[in-house]
């Protein structure tokens, strides 16, 4: 069996620069092979039409098991945040360009993001290597490769498979994304509700159930040795009826995932009641481990912090009360705010 990798493609009754037309196939159909002729496959549909399609066109059965087995290992996997495509996107095996890709994901579709990999843009062979003809010169060494992200996600029907970061965006609720101050929104967390009675102008009572979240946010680069660098929680002031900000802390080498749970509320706080915490790894950009097959970056020793949110208050819980080392000082956070406004 072969299946079709394009979005559309016809099977042809002979193998010729002038041939018939027999049938219409599309993405992800299999194709049984009757015979293999140098790059062309003669082939039969399920609705038992014969003809011929070539080999770049379809992926082997093998590559076919490689994507379902992809997705049987990640089918329980947390999900970090849910994303949209931007346009029309291939699935991956693996994180890269030139990588094996089969299924096509249609612009605006939702997918669960999994993990992050950063990979080369270009491979070292194809980098230029700039080298000088005067007498002696030595040659220059490449530069480093450009890295770029890419996401393991999961898609409606269960389809598993590796997606460009920069060909889709987090689902972040409007109310919040404006709030983002020129940052890219990794991933938003519900932590609670809160009533919202509003009154309109003829006098009549609305009554809204209003989340609270907790952001974390990353500059907008690729292959940071971090996932985010920054925690942002935005609680809902019932008066004013507008997100404010309860809680920020930067600059870290944060790593998700991020978890939020209930916990039983401290001592005189909701006597008898539980209180949303959130969870965050902190490590540090120097300190990671970096598979290389995969590209995926993980923290060595990393620590787990918990906040817990009382009321409109954010404080540290745990046994890890210990300070938090942050990657720059205040002056170097405000020159690189400077430079942003510039």
């Amino acid at each position: 069996m072969v299946y079709v990798v394009a979005r559309q493609e016809y099977l042809h009754d002979r193998v010729a620069v002038i041939a018939n037309r027999v049938a219409e196939i599309t993405n992800g159909e299999a194709l049984e092979v009757l015979e293999h002729d140098r790059r062309f496959y003669k082939v039969k549909t399920a609705k038992g039409e014969i003809g011929w399609i070539e080999e770049h066109a379809v992926i082997s059965e093998k590559t076919y098991d490689d994507f379902l087995q992809l997705a049987a290992q990640h089918k329980s996997d947390s999900v970090i945040a849910v994303a949209i495509l931007r346009d029309d996107a291939y699935l991956h095996l693996a994180p890269g360009r030139k990588t094996q890709r089969f299924y096509i994901l249609p612009a605006n579709s939702k997918v669960q993001l999994i993990v992050r990999a950063s990979v080369p843009k270009s491979t070292p062979e194809e980098l230029p290597v700039r080298s000088s003809t005067a007498p002696g010169a030595k040659a220059e060494t490449p530069p480093p490769p450009i890295l770029e992200d890419w996401w393991l996600v999961r898609d409606a029907q269960g389809h598993a498979g590796w997606l460009l970061a920069g060909r889709m965006d987090v689902d972040v609720p409007d109310n919040i994304a404006q709030y983002s101050e020129g940052q890219r929104i990794v991933g938003a967390y519900v932590l609670t509700h809160v009533t919202d009675v509003n009154t309109d102008a003829n006098g009549q009572t609305a009554t809204t159930q209003m989340p609270e979240y907790v952001t974390v946010l990353a500059p907008y680069k690729w292959g940071l040795p971090y996932d985010f660098d920054q925690v942002r929680v935005f609680t809902w002031n019932t008066k004013r009826h507008r997100y404010e900000t309860a809680f920020r802390l930067r600059p870290i080498a944060g790593y998700l995932p991020v978890k939020v749970t209930q916990v039983p509320a401290p001592a005189g706080v909701n006597s008898g009641g539980t209180v949303p915490q959130f969870s965050i790894l902190l490590g540090s950009p120097d300190h990671v481990k970096l598979d290389p097959e995969t590209g995926i970056t993980t923290p060595i020793a990393p620590r787990t912090i918990n906040f817990q949110l009382l009321d409109t208050i954010v404080k540290r819980a745990g046994p890890d009360l210990d300070p938090i080392v942050l990657t720059r000082d205040d002056k170097q956070d405000e020159k690189e705010r400077e430079r942003r406004r510039r």
